[in-house]
């Protein structure tokens, strides 16, 4: 009897279909807007590919899809009604240069407008506080705590495999912000301490928000988003440059939005060991 008590937990693991798998390249993302998804997606963005998965962050019973639940990812990737994000065309370059035997996971938790604070793990109900109210009804389909929220998903994710790096897009709401180095250094920290990771096997990248010659309206928080790699020496930075944007110059368009995830595709499968050109 004993025997079948400890084979039927096992049974029911993989049953489940949570056995880990090494070959399922799991990616944490978060941010504002721009990683969200802002621009409308088309019917090019949507075309399936099976290994290509989102763990869906919030319940959107309107398109059939329950948190906690993977899913073929196809946008939107963060909210139930948000749109395209840099995510999207990170996770397709990746798979059109990895081995067929991987697949690619993405947990997309972002929040529009919201400075980094909202992702600090111990004060982000202090900025929370002084928030308007549609920016609370956001975090509140994330419990009240986006940090929380992916680090619950980033868990579950690693019975069904490997979490291999994080995305960030975040700056607009910061700009000038002498500190935000330092802030994302202990949002990336807590992660890292958070899922047992080794910063080593786990890069940061982040992108730039809209480039300078794109007429950018946070532009010059570029340079500080260009010293992060001193405050985190796995940090790797995503060049905007080209990327097309709206009207408000703090937006990509769809096309930008697809450029610069795709750069950030390009840049993790050089990390991965794997040479690209003309990717783009």
């Amino acid at each position: 009897m004993k025997k079948y008590l400890l084979v039927l937990p096992l049974l029911l693991f993989h049953y489940l279909g949570v056995a880990q798998d090494k070959n399922f390249y799991i990616f944490l993302c978060f941010g504002q807007s721009n990683m969200e998804g802002n621009p409308k997606f088309e019917a090019q963005d949507t075309l399936p590919n099976e290994r290509f998965r989102v763990l869906q962050a919030v319940d959107c019973p309107e398109r059939q899809r329950v948190k906690n639940v993977w899913y073929t990812a196809v946008p939107p990737l963060c909210r139930c009604n948000t749109g395209l994000s840099p995510a999207d065309y990170f996770g397709r370059t990746m798979l059109a240069h990895l081995p067929a035997k991987v697949r690619i996971g993405i947990i997309n938790v972002s929040v529009a407008g919201s400075k980094i604070e909202i992702f600090d793990k111990d004060h982000h109900q202090v900025y929370l506080e002084t928030a308007p109210e549609w920016m609370k009804k956001m975090a509140a389909e994330y419990n009240g705590n986006p940090y929380a929220r992916l680090v619950e998903l980033a868990k579950l994710a690693q019975n069904a495999g490997v979490i291999k790096g994080v995305l960030l897009h975040q700056g607009e709401s910061n700009p000038n912000d002498s500190l935000w180095t330092r802030k994302v250094k202990g949002v990336y920290n807590n992660l890292m301490a958070d899922l047992k990771l080794k910063p080593k096997a786990v890069p940061l990248l982040a992108g730039e928000v809209v480039n300078a010659d794109q007429n950018g309206l946070c532009a010059g928080m570029n340079k500080i988003i260009a010293t992060l790699p001193e405050a985190i020496p796995t940090a790797h930075i995503i060049s905007s440059a080209g990327c097309t944007c709206g009207k408000d110059r703090l937006h990509f368009t769809a096309e930008g939005c697809r450029k610069l995830g795709t750069r950030y595709g390009i840049k993790m499968l050089e990390l991965l060991g794997y040479k690209v050109a003309n990717a783009e």
